[in-house]
């Protein structure tokens, strides 16, 4: 990976850029069964033996709901002036519908009251995966009455929440959601099947445009909506017509039954077909993709690593890459990989921005996503050393920065994690954070990439890279 050079000029973000870090409700704040929180999906699914790594659970994760205040303080030390954050739907409505649990609107009341004391926006998710578990017993994501269920949910707490927060985030990753949750079956609810996983993608772009919309009137027109998407930066490995075509059916499942609906208010051309023989799409009704085509005035983007495939079979697929189509196969191109298993190419990050530049010039555009874990531990001086995530932060950022010279409306950047956390399936054994968190204490170590990222917000400079 490439290296600052000393000397250098540094590269100058604009005044108005947001500089934060990421975090979702279930990773972080334990306190499952307080002050009125029902069960999740992902409650249930970590009991399931064999479900997560060493069967691990987010009961208590680093306990964020007691120490909010103090978790706010240390980002203010950072010098973040933004904070993306979830809520927790079963800590809103307990059974996913209905009477509204006031102790946990009032935790999200106080959580946003103490990020604007200190200068920090909030930039609020919806829904990061943590389904209410009755809304599951009713049928789940494949069920398109969960739209409207989120829908209320959306209205109840943009209506509590509208004066304090400066951006709402839909959905998180739609793609884990439908694909992880209902084809491979590696996340929460763990379903295995591919005609439940379309619905779900469905429901899910459905959720998405009835909740902006309930968003935009329970907490006014001036309400900044956006989308998180984890999209695809997929590459064919070689020009022959064969790889290039894997690609593009893989993009279709993929990127393209998202974004169409939308951006365009369609889905894409060759969907259906390529997806006939597990559905036949008879649960989009008419005025659907009116409802799914929301405007939205902003998108985020949640960029790790890129895909390079080619035409074949792939009898030894990594069961969180699943997909639809058939003969796409994944190529292990050459370089350094994450303990995840994932790539470092931060040119896939200038790709993917600029990708959604062409599609929606001048749309703003916010990385709400990017980090990489590695295999951190706490040295005799205190410290944590992960000078591979400095490295990986400072590549990145320096990604974001050429698609800024290239025209990309890029608004903000949101590390992955603000702290090391319960990483779904994999349990507590995969750190991605800037701050280092000891499990057994919960004591907060600053790592040495969180000193660097801090200040760079501070700065809103980056040193060059060679």
């Amino acid at each position: 990976m490439t290296q600052p050079t000393p000397g250098a000029a540094p590269r100058r973000f604009p005044s108005d850029f947001l500089w934060g870090a990421a975090t979702s409700s279930y990773q972080i704040e334990g306190a499952v069964g307080e002050d009125g929180r029902g069960p999740s999906i992902w409650d249930t699914f970590a009991r399931r033996p064999g479900a997560v790594v060493n069967g691990e659970n987010g009961d208590v994760a680093i306990d964020h709901y007691h120490r909010s205040a103090d978790d706010v303080k240390l980002m203010a030390g950072l010098g973040l002036n933004a904070y993306r954050f979830s809520v927790a739907w079963p800590r809103i409505q307990p059974t996913g519908s209905g009477a509204v649990n006031q102790a946990g609107l009032d935790f999200y009341k106080r959580l946003t009251d103490q990020l604007r004391d200190a200068g920090i926006a909030p930039a609020l998710t919806l829904y990061h995966w943590d389904l209410p578990q009755p809304l599951q017993d009713a049928g789940g994501w494949p069920n398109r009455d969960t739209a409207h269920r989120f829908a209320e949910y959306a209205g109840i707490v943009a209506e509590a929440l509208g004066d304090r927060v400066d951006l709402w985030i839909t959905l998180n990753e739609s793609w884990c959601a439908a694909y992880l949750g209902h084809l491979s079956g590696e996340h929460a609810p763990g379903v295995k099947d591919p005609a439940q996983a379309l619905a779900s993608v469905h429901t899910l772009n459905l959720a998405h445009g009835l909740g902006a919309a309930a968003v935009r009137e329970k907490a006014g027109a001036a309400a900044r909506i956006a989308i998180s998407h984890n999209l695809q930066v997929n590459r064919a490995h070689t020009d022959a017509p064969d790889d290039r075509a894997a690609k593009t059916r893989l993009d279709l499942v993929n990127n393209e039954i998202l974004l169409q609906p939308q951006l365009n208010g369609v889905y894409p051309e060759g969907l259906f077909e390529a997806t006939a023989r597990f559905t036949d799409w008879s649960f989009v009704r008419t005025g659907d993709l009116e409802i799914i085509n929301a405007p939205l005035d902003a998108m985020g983007l949640n960029y790790y690593s890129t895909a390079t495939v080619r035409a074949g079979e792939d009898p030894d697929r990594d069961p969180f890459q699943p997909t639809l189509v058939e003969g796409v196969a994944r190529v292990r191109p050459e370089g350094e990989y994450t303990e995840m298993g994932w790539l470092v190419e931060p040119r896939g990050l200038t790709d993917l921005l600029l990708d959604i530049h062409r599609r929606r010039p001048g749309l703003p555009l916010y990385i709400t996503e990017n980090g990489a874990a590695f295999d951190d531990t706490v040295a005799a001086d205190g410290r944590v050393h992960d000078d591979r995530r400095t490295a990986y932060l400072h590549a990145h950022l320096d990604a974001v920065g050429r698609a800024l010279d290239a025209g990309a409306n890029v608004k903000g950047y949101f590390a992955w994690s603000l702290f090391d956390n319960f990483e779904w399936s994999y349990g507590y054994g995969k750190r991605f954070g800037i701050v280092h968190v000891d499990y057994d204490t919960q004591v907060r170590t600053v790592k040495d990439s969180g000193r660097w990222y801090s200040q760079v917000a501070s700065s809103g400079e980056l040193p060059p890279l060679a």
